[in-house]
């Protein structure tokens, strides 16, 4: 067959983009990890939420004899390479769980990362049914509220109800068809910091029957940056008292610094801590830890990972 070089350059076009359609969409520019594996899926496609990377990291020696617990992580930007987020800070999340699962401290399990849309990260993990129980007057003065630099925090309404449909009818099945991994809710956690604290326990309050176990570590109860008139934290504890599912198959973990934006929490947190307790919590199913000098950072979390991950997850 002689085909011009026009022709020629058309049909090896055609036939590499078809190839193209045909491989998973991969990202280029990875996380590269010290411990364990990464698979990265550059564009989860979601009809809830817009597409996003998903990194899925399996610890060493990752096989399919063995059945891991899953714990779903927000800000998944943030979790694996310093090199890669925005700060230069990480969780340092696969150094912590390869460590911890080594030294037999918790049961095998593997990490979902799952990135956040930076436009849409407030309107993402802000509880939604707590913002809904707000006045009108409120919710609109919320929507208004500003970060120090004049930005509007919200860029978007709350949508965190689609952000966890997103999760659990989407992702958790994509885990639970293409990995090795056990499916039941006593094997199945949630965990972030800030917002992500925020959405972390509201995913644990609407899908008690999925997550069996929350990890919030300096939880953002105002909500937005300023205490003055905010009526958001008494719209979260009011929530959180109706909302708590059973501690005799549920466990939570809260903790906060006292610097930066961290020394907001711990008054805050305080009136959490009531709630828990008024709701049958106790050590054997709820932590909070207080860390003095810590601030509002990946590089502190870092340093507490585990503590989080050893009350979740330890070995019994």
């Amino acid at each position: 067959m002689n085909l011009n070089p026009f022709k020629l350059y058309r049909l090896v076009t055609a036939i590499c983009f078809v190839n193209l359609l045909m491989i998973p969409i991969y990202s280029i520019a990875a996380d590269q990890v010290n411990s364990g594996s990464l698979d990265t899926i550059d564009k989860f496609e979601s009809k809830f939420v817009k597409p996003r990377r998903v990194q899925v990291w399996k610890p060493d020696g990752y096989s399919d004899a063995t059945k891991y617990a899953v714990v779903y992580m927000h800000d998944g930007q943030m979790l694996f390479d310093a090199n890669q987020s925005w700060n230069k800070q990480e969780w340092g999340v696969d150094e912590t769980a390869g460590k911890l699962i080594a030294e037999g401290k918790t049961r095998p399990f593997i990490v979902v990362g799952i990135d956040n849309d930076a436009e849409l990260r407030h309107s993402e993990y802000f509880p939604q049914k707590p913002f809904e129980s707000l006045t009108e007057d409120d919710k609109k003065r919320i929507y208004q509220a500003a970060r120090s630099n004049g930005v509007n925090v919200f860029s978007e309404p709350v949508i965190s109800d689609d952000y966890l449909k997103f999760i659990v009818r989407e992702l958790k099945p994509y885990i639970d068809n293409n990995y090795s991994v056990a499916t039941d809710a006593a094997n199945t956690f949630v965990m972030g910091s800030s917002m992500g604290g925020l959405i972390s326990a509201y995913a644990m309050m609407e899908y008690p029957s999925v997550f069996s176990g929350a990890a919030c570590l300096s939880t953002h109860w105002p909500g937005i940056f300023t205490m003055e008139n905010n009526p958001i934290p008494l719209a979260f504890y009011t929530y959180l008292d109706g909302y708590l599912p059973s501690p005799k198959n549920h466990k939570i973990y809260f903790d906060h610094g006292d610097q930066t934006l961290d020394s907001m929490y711990p008054d805050l947190q305080k009136e959490v801590d009531k709630i828990m307790v008024k709701n049958g919590y106790d050590k054997d199913s709820w932590e909070t830890h207080s860390y003095p000098g810590e601030a509002h950072t990946e590089d502190a979390w870092r340093k507490r990972l585990h503590q989080p991950l050893v009350f979740l997850l330890g070995s019994k």
